[in-house]
């Protein structure tokens, strides 16, 4: 059998034309001065022309004077440079000016002179048609944001109007209805029998109780509008301290807090969350024979989830989803003092620092609230 090589195949010019005919990106050539020597079939069918038709031409003959100009002006730059030029060019289409890149390149004669141009153009209309839509999305996106910017600013300014407003015109009453009734306990006392006093006495608990829901929707205000910080901080530091302040000598409880707890988050926010989860389990473990209020951590999936457990009054698990709405209360006040505003405080600062909350309970056995301070990841859960 014959091993010999095969002959070279020569590629003439109906190889090459065949070739960059079934080519989707526009090749064209062009002499020194600019007139076309030869278009693909792409070229043909974007600009409707036969090639015998446009070899010959210029670009000025076939296009208007801005756009030709630029053609121009780049095929010279191409030749100056001597090696490929990429550049971006527009030309007009059946919907619109189409932009085009371009590579330019120019053809040497045995002695180094240029005596041609080439170019080979990719439409990224599509493209630029798309980039362009999503800077104006992006544009209208932001507009929107500093607009909705605006009208929160507005709104916030509004309820810190209320805020000052109920504070302030809201105290006034109330420290008048306590003077007067303090002052007719004090002076009339003879002059009024048990139900009187024991009329007067309600009332100054009521105002009590209103002084105490103003301070508490203040800290609901302050704690969705406050400027939230992170910093690392000893949370078991902080839960000792809180500890300290909620309890009372007069009763005895076993107070059980992890040591080494550390969490990052604002310290004074989530001092406010520990004032509200612990003055909870000091307040709902008052009947319990032998009281225990503990404080944990439990990582989960790398998760820092901190937990606060009592074995007080408990709660029914089916009341669960509305306890930290405000105003929600799972035990009379006659039972239980308070003003169902501190857990709804818990949940949006606990919210705002990108964690999430959950409570358990059984009527009579105590209840848990565990919360994570960090983000976690989408498909995480709170167990």
């Amino acid at each position: 059998m014959s091993t010999g090589t095969r002959p070279p195949v020569r590629v003439g010019h109906e190889q090459l034309m065949s070739l960059i005919d079934h080519t989707s990106a526009v090749i064209y050539m062009r002499d020194v001065d600019g007139h076309y020597l030869l278009v693909n079939r792409e070229y043909e069918r974007l600009f409707n022309l036969h090639r015998d038709e446009i070899v010959g031409l210029t670009d000025h003959d076939l296009f208007e004077g801005p756009i030709a100009d630029d053609f121009r002006a780049n095929d010279l730059a191409a030749i100056a440079r001597g090696v490929p030029l990429q550049v971006e060019e527009q030309a007009p289409g059946e919907d619109g000016m189409h932009t085009y890149v371009t590579v330019k390149f120019p053809l040497h004669d045995e002695h180094g002179h240029a005596y041609a141009i080439c170019g080979i153009s990719t439409d990224i209309t599509a493209r630029k048609r798309a980039e362009e839509e999503v800077r104006r999305l992006n544009d209208e996106l932001e507009l929107r944001v500093r607009q909705r910017t605006a009208e929160l600013e507005a709104s916030t300014r509004e309820l810190d109007s209320f805020a000052y407003s109920v504070s302030h015109d809201l105290r006034a009453p109330l420290r008048s209805l306590e003077g007067f009734s303090q002052v007719l306990l004090e002076d009339y006392a003879g002059d009024l029998d048990d139900e009187a006093q024991g009329y007067l006495k309600r009332i100054q608990a009521n105002v009590g109780r209103m002084a105490q829901m103003i301070d508490d929707l203040l800290h609901l205000s302050r704690a969705t509008r406050s400027q939230l910080r992170r910093d690392a901080f000893d949370l078991s530091a902080l839960a000792q301290e809180v500890a300290s302040e909620v309890g009372d000598p007069s009763r005895s409880v076993t107070w059980d807090i992890a040591d080494g707890m550390t969490a990052q988050g604002d310290p004074h926010l989530v001092r406010l969350v520990l004032q509200n989860l612990l003055g909870n389990a000091w307040k709902f473990t008052a009947h319990a024979a032998d009281p225990v209020i503990s404080v944990t951590v439990h990582p989960q999936s790398g998760v820092d989830v901190f937990e606060i457990r009592d074995n007080g009054a408990g709660f029914d698990m089916k009341y669960a989803d509305k306890m930290f709405d405000p105003f929600q209360r799972l035990h009379s006040a006659g039972e239980f003092e308070g003003t169902g505003i501190g857990l709804a405080i818990v949940h949006r600062i606990i919210t705002r620092h990108g964690g999430r909350i959950l409570a358990e309970g059984v009527v009579g056995e105590g209840a848990a609230f565990r919360f994570n301070l960090t983000p976690a990841p989408a498909d995480w859960e709170l167990r």
